[in-house]
Order: C-alpha cells, then structure tokens, then sequence
C-alpha cells in the first residue's frame, strides 16, 4: 500500500513540475499587449519594405505597384486610434502617386527603409492589404 501511495505522490509531484512552468509561460502570453507609440504627420517611419502583386479589379486587372513597410506597432491620431487592433497596425501600405515613386521604392525592396508620413488613415477598402495606408510620404535617405 506505501509503495501505490509512493509511487502516485512521485506521479503528482513530477506533474506539478512540468505543468506549473507551462501555465505561467501561458499566463504571461495572455496578457494584453501595450499600444504602440503614437504616429502623425510629419514623424518618420521606418521598417523593412516588402513589394506586393496586386491587379486593379476597376483597370482591367492591370498590375499595380503596391508597397508594404512592416514595423513596430504604431498608433494613429485620432479619429483612427489604434485602427481596431490592440496594439496598433504593423503594417503600412505606401501609395504610390507617380512611377518615379514606384521607381524609388522598387530600389530598396527587402531593405530597411524610412519614410516622412504626411497623411495617413486606417485601411478601409478591401484591395487594401496592409492594416494602415499612408497616402503621402517622402523617402529619408540614411546619413
């Protein structure tokens, strides 16, 4: 009987060993994320640029030149907010207004870069992939 008894306290004790490191481990992912810092017009933002395949439903499905800036979470001014997340979007979608954008951006695909934000809202179309559009940027060359 003391050998059942020994062998199903070694059994608990043994669970209890590995299950408690896991709970906090879960515990500590499941708390809430901290926004990011806020962002408006006129500040930098820089991340890694990705170039996207997208086709014009309205323009015969004629390729647009689509660019993406993933960063560190980033909060817009209001009315925006936080754009429905929790933490802020990730993601930038960068407009291009002519080919000399598109050319510019083209250079630096896969690259660290930063942009000035002039304008930007929370993405609301449905073409849009990224969870933020920034309409008006400039480029800022690395000194």
């Amino acid at each position: 009987m003391t050998k059942l008894f020994a062998t199903r306290w070694a059994l608990a004790a043994t669970m209890t060993m590995l299950v408690a490191p896991a709970l906090s481990a879960q515990q500590s992912d499941e708390a809430p994320s901290k926004p990011g810092k806020p962002i408006n017009a006129g500040d930098v933002l820089s991340g890694e640029l990705n170039a996207m395949k997208v086709r014009d439903v309205k323009n015969r499905g004629k390729r647009i030149a689509t660019f993406q800036i993933t960063s560190e979470p980033r909060r817009l001014p209001p009315p925006n907010g936080l754009c429905n997340l929790e933490t802020g979007p990730e993601t930038f979608q960068l407009v291009t207004s002519s080919d000399a954008q598109a050319a510019q951006l083209k250079s630096v695909v896969g690259k660290e870069i930063s942009v000035k934000v002039d304008e930007l809202a929370c993405a609301s179309d449905p073409g849009q992939l990224s969870e933020a559009v920034v309409t008006k940027w400039s480029l800022v060359k690395k000194q």
